[in-house]
């Protein structure tokens, strides 16, 4: 067996949320401040997926205050708490950067049923 995958092996998490590009979710994050320890919730649209095994990232994009903001999450990560998928996504691409250049309705993805 490659020594990268003995090392990494106990790393990966066994319950992956099943989340799909153009699926508006909600990640959890554990954020520390000092020595408090608290929850945050990032919700947005995921524009994109990429790597696989350890290295699993997947960046979410939401407009706060009239601002975009992107956020890239490794999947394995021990800070993501949980995912929540709020609603599916039909898209056609596996990367959806044209949202950036989109404002209002226009950057809305389709709703799967």
């Amino acid at each position: 067996m490659d020594a990268l995958k003995v090392i990494t092996e106990g790393q990966i998490k066994e319950n992956k949320p099943d989340f799909n590009i153009g699926d508006t979710v909600k990640v959890h994050v554990k954020i520390k401040e000092g020595n408090r320890e608290r929850v945050q919730v990032f919700e947005g649209t995921v524009i994109a997926k990429r790597g696989g095994g350890v290295s699993e990232t997947f960046t979410v994009r939401r407009v706060s205050y009239g601002v975009g903001v992107e956020k890239v999450f490794p999947v394995n990560s021990p800070n993501v708490e949980k995912i929540d998928v709020v609603r599916r996504g039909k898209v056609r691409r596996s990367k959806l950067y044209y949202l950036r250049d989109r404002v209002g309705k226009a950057a809305k993805v389709k709703e799967q049923l």
